[in-house]
């Protein structure tokens, strides 16, 4: 009984009087939720893996507008395109447009980190087949080889080819390619060096890096073999996927590469694809002071015979197989597989035609559009010129730097008006406006 008396005490001191006791306990009480959510703030702040930091939904990437339609989103990520290609040269420059390229590839231990999913080694592979494809479509007359890094030796995965086929093929077996060790970017420089000392001088000499590794297993003094990169004029580029290291943006800035520290997966892949374009050349200086231009060599093509499917079997000299369909070189009468190559018998460097169209837009780029910011009679047209659609009547909210309201984009030359969609394919796959021609 008197426990229950005391107990009654306590409420009614609590409810009745709100004596001490009971406010201490009250706040007490707050105190304790206070921390309760503190804490559990604490948990949702806090990620457990490196992954997850990077986890993003991607349909919170596109947002719908008022009418719930998804068009708003598509045009901020073509104005976004617009934007960047501004930003990009717009007059001729002198651009080698037969290359040669080594890719070297980091097969270390370090690249099977899970900073970027699934592995720093899968994403690698996966762009890498990207980087040769699109590669070979906007260099048509390049040629490339593949070097891996492992174990501190260089390993040669894939011979130099024209075929990106070939390259695929080389690095489709992840099995082959399971990262092991150390790297060794001296080794690896001398292999790729080695394997382009027999290359004319009118051609590209590259090497791109994709380096993920804070450290390099060098059996000598690697500067000297960035004197001997230089003295061969190869460009060397680094994309590097965990930091910047001295030695690599060293090779970058004296050999006139590029150099790049990925971010995320979608700033790998886009610092990537910016070594697909042929690199400018710079012009050499003269002993007395000032720059001048290298003269221009000619060099010597050939344009192959294409036999049919119903020509009797011969023996071609790049693989020494049977085959029914191929090329005969216009020199030697050698028969070769595909185009562009070099002929085994005489050096001849085989090409066709349409090859040397696709790498013509390389060195006279089509001008940017200005943008229409506001109507007016000398834009009376009410379709596009391209592709014969309306525009639209009421001007846009979306605003910036060479974004047009009105969705008119007017080429400088013919003085025609075309849509958003026509002005990105006129640019980035046409490479010639269907107005004027140029």
């Amino acid at each position: 009984m008197e426990v229950e008396s005391g107990s009654d005490d306590f409420i009614d001191d609590d409810d009745d009087f709100g004596g001490s006791r009971g406010k201490n306990v009250k706040g007490k009480g707050k105190a304790i939720d206070r921390r309760k959510k503190d804490k559990g703030k604490g948990k949702i702040n806090e990620q457990a893996y490196a992954w997850e930091a990077s986890y993003t939904r991607s349909w919170d990437t596109v947002q719908e507008d008022e009418a719930g339609s998804l068009q708003s989103a598509v045009d901020d990520l073509l104005a976004r395109g617009r934007r960047r290609r501004l930003l990009a040269p717009s007059s001729a420059f002198r651009r080698t447009i037969i290359r040669h390229l080594i890719l070297l590839l980091d097969l270390s231990a370090s690249m099977m980190d899970r900073d970027m999913r699934p592995t720093r080694f899968d994403l690698m592979l996966e762009y890498s087949r990207e980087f040769v494809l699109e590669w070979f479509d906007q260099n048509p007359l390049g040629q490339i080889g593949v070097v891996g890094m492992r174990a501190g030796v260089g390993e040669r995965i894939g011979e130099m080819s024209s075929n990106p086929q070939d390259v695929l093929k080389a690095i489709a077996d992840r099995h082959k390619l399971e990262p092991a060790g150390e790297p060794s970017l001296q080794n690896a420089i001398e292999m790729a060096r080695s394997s382009m000392s027999h290359l004319p001088t009118h051609s590209s000499r590259e090497i791109t890096i994709i380096f993920g590794s804070l450290t390099t297993v060098d059996p000598g003094n690697i500067h000297d073999t960035l004197d001997a990169c230089i003295k061969d004029k190869i460009r060397i580029s680094v994309v590097a996927l965990a930091a910047e290291m001295k030695i690599c943006r060293e090779m970058c800035d004296k050999t006139g590469g590029q150099f790049g520290v990925a971010i995320n997966d979608g700033h790998f892949k886009d610092i990537l694809f910016e070594l697909i374009p042929p690199p400018t050349q710079r012009a050499a200086s003269k002993a007395g002071g000032g720059a001048s231009n290298p003269s221009a060599d000619l060099m010597m093509m050939g344009f192959p015979t294409r036999l049919p499917d119903t020509s009797p079997p011969a023996l071609c000299v790049c693989h020494s197989e049977l085959k029914s369909e191929g090329f005969l070189c216009p020199r030697c009468s050698a028969k070769l597989c595909d185009v562009p190559t070099d002929c085994d018998i005489c050096g001849l460097m085989i090409v066709s035609s349409p090859h040397l169209a696709r790498s013509f837009h390389h060195l006279f780029p089509v001008k940017p559009y200005d943008a229409v910011m506001e109507a007016s009679l000398s834009s009376p047209s009410a379709n596009c010129h391209g592709c014969e659609a309306p525009f639209p009547k009421t001007a846009s909210a979306m605003s910036g730097e060479g974004i047009s309201p009105l969705g008119r984009y007017k080429c400088p030359i013919c003085l025609n008006d075309f849509c958003s969609d026509c002005d990105v394919f006129v640019h980035d796959v046409v490479h010639c406006c269907p107005g004027c021609g140029k």
